[in-house]
């Protein structure tokens, strides 16, 4: 029985895993599209403090790096199909960023999660066509993937002085 069930979970875990990836394949080919400058964690070195792998930098993980660089021009995507408690490994994956973002595909995330988040100052990234399935107070605090866009693209337009953290 402890056979059966360790197989069942390494087969549970692969496919958690290949839609979790197909989920990030979909977002940089969304990027791409945008025209909008980024890298994705997976890559070799692209890494942060603790050798932690935030999914998609923006505008790179060399720029990140560069303490010349201005860091209200970074931002980081974290890509979580469901959150559940994994969301809190974003709050840890870029300390040069002090607001970071978070796109999942989840709906209909409890309030008090969404305060949590909000307390931390990760932006949830929620498709429009989900906000539906949130609360009205909670539909206030999200943004979705039309806005985030647009968001970075201000960033990498936009020179913003450096911030000291």
């Amino acid at each position: 029985m402890d056979a059966f069930i360790s197989y069942s979970l390494s087969v549970q875990n692969r496919r958690k895993s290949r839609v979790g990836h197909a989920f990030e394949g979909h977002l940089d080919t969304l990027f791409r599209l945008h025209g909008l400058q980024f890298q994705q964690g997976r890559g070799k070195g692209n890494v942060t403090e603790n050798n932690t792998r935030p999914d998609f930098m923006f505008p790179s993980f060399s720029a990140y790096h560069d303490p010349a660089f201005p860091a209200g021009n970074l931002l980081m995507l974290g890509a979580k199909t469901t959150c559940k408690d994994r969301w809190r490994q974003v709050l840890s994956e870029a300390n040069r960023i002090a607001s970071k973002h978070l796109v999942t595909l989840e709906a209909a995330i409890s309030e008090a999660q969404t305060d949590e988040m909000r307390s931390h100052q990760l932006q949830l990234v929620v498709p429009a066509s989900i906000h539906a399935t949130y609360t009205a107070r909670q539909q206030t605090g999200l943004q979705d993937l039309e806005a985030f866009i647009l968001q970075v693209k201000l960033a990498q337009v936009e020179p913003k002085v450096s911030e000291e953290i």
